[in-house]
């Protein structure tokens, strides 16, 4: 197979991303969330777990402490038996009454719409800032999660495809050159939600895929 020019794999994504845009209409975060601060306690949480798990243990998490004053101030064990069926229990408590802490003492208590102060928060990451970002403030983001690391690896979007240890800040970079910033969250949305429901890791179902005509992987991951 001749090797694809960066032009005819660029209109390929976009040809791609249009069928995915007709498979997914309307897509939008998992995790359930009221305000901004919700979402980001809720994006700490949902690493290395599902979003379904993460959206049964939040409820009581935000009944009992419904904002950043009342988190920081939390005792630890308590927090931890909320959230204790969730991997990593007592390391991501730790972090929520730590970010929470840092909102109280450094940014009055209203989480930051930058990437910068984001990140200075106690467990958070840039996956975990472009989520709030883009779903709680509307500033372009790009998620980059396990889904997205290999539905873009599969229809190869990216220059990387086939490493085996694949930077998730370069794939943000790489693909969001590719289109407007406005499209990015939704993007990444759909990505993952085709990764949840046809891409998966170990059997992708290829058959009912929409882009198996055009996916460089079909029939073959």
């Amino acid at each position: 197979m001749p090797k694809e020019s960066k032009q005819a794999r660029l209109s390929r994504m976009h040809q791609e991303y249009a069928v995915l845009c007709e498979e997914i209409p309307h897509p939008k975060c998992a995790l359930n969330f009221s305000n901004p601060f919700e979402l980001l306690v809720a994006t700490v949480l949902s690493a290395q777990t599902t979003d379904k798990r993460v959206n049964m243990v939040t409820p009581e998490l935000f009944d009992e402490y419904p904002g950043p004053d009342a988190l920081a101030s939390a005792n630890p064990e308590r927090v931890e038996s909320i959230i204790h069926s969730i991997g990593f229990h007592r390391t991501k408590a730790k972090n929520i009454i730590g970010l929470s802490y840092a909102l109280c003492e450094r940014f009055d208590g209203e989480v930051p719409q930058n990437m910068d102060s984001l990140t200075s928060l106690p467990g958070v990451g840039r996956k975990t800032a472009n989520v709030v970002l883009g779903n709680a403030f509307g500033v372009p983001g790009f998620p980059v999660d396990t889904h997205v690391i290999r539905v873009t690896g599969r229809l190869r979007w990216r220059s990387d495809w086939a490493s085996g240890s694949p930077d998730p800040k370069a794939i943000e970079r790489e693909i969001t050159a590719c289109f407007p910033p406005e499209e990015w969250t939704d993007l990444s949305h759909r990505l993952i939600l085709h990764g949840r429901a046809i891409c998966h890791a170990r059997k992708p179902d290829c058959l009912n895929c929409p882009l198996n005509d055009t996916c460089p992987s079909a029939f073959a991951a």
